[in-house]
């Protein structure tokens, strides 16, 4: 089923300063709510982003430059998918500024198993993206 969810607004990448992980900022809707709500989705750097990026897509090389932009669009791919994740699971039915951490830890590893059938799913398109935007 469709989600009626509008995604407004994304700011980010941001550097989380006491975890490692970086967070994207997004201002969503629906059309029965009042007004849009914030909600910040946190990227794990050792477990979801170096897990896609030397695990799922076995990236390797680049200047540093291009490293960096690897890193910024797989953290906002992933990012998108962890919204569509809790979206599908519930947790953005009410009307409430949420964050939604990283999907390890005991609150939220049961969906990380959603996020990696999406990265091996998406293995092929995701490697194409980097090719046509960095050119690795």
């Amino acid at each position: 089923m469709p989600s009626d969810l509008t995604i407004l607004n994304v700011m980010g990448p941001y550097r989380e300063p006491q975890e490692q992980a970086f967070s994207y900022d997004y201002s969503v809707e629906r059309p029965n709510w009042a007004t849009p709500q914030g909600v910040r989705i946190k990227v794990s750097i050792a477990h979801e982003l170096d897990y896609l990026k030397n695990t799922i897509l076995e990236f390797s090389g680049g200047s540093v430059g291009q490293q960096m932009r690897c890193n910024q669009l797989l953290v906002r791919a992933i990012a998108d998918r962890k919204l569509e994740i809790v979206d599908a699971d519930g947790q953005l039915d009410e009307r409430l500024d949420i964050m939604v951490g990283p999907f390890e830890g005991d609150d939220l590893s049961n969906l990380f198993g959603l996020l990696d059938q999406w990265m091996k799913a998406e293995k092929v398109n995701l490697r194409q993206m980097l090719k046509d935007q960095i050119g690795i």
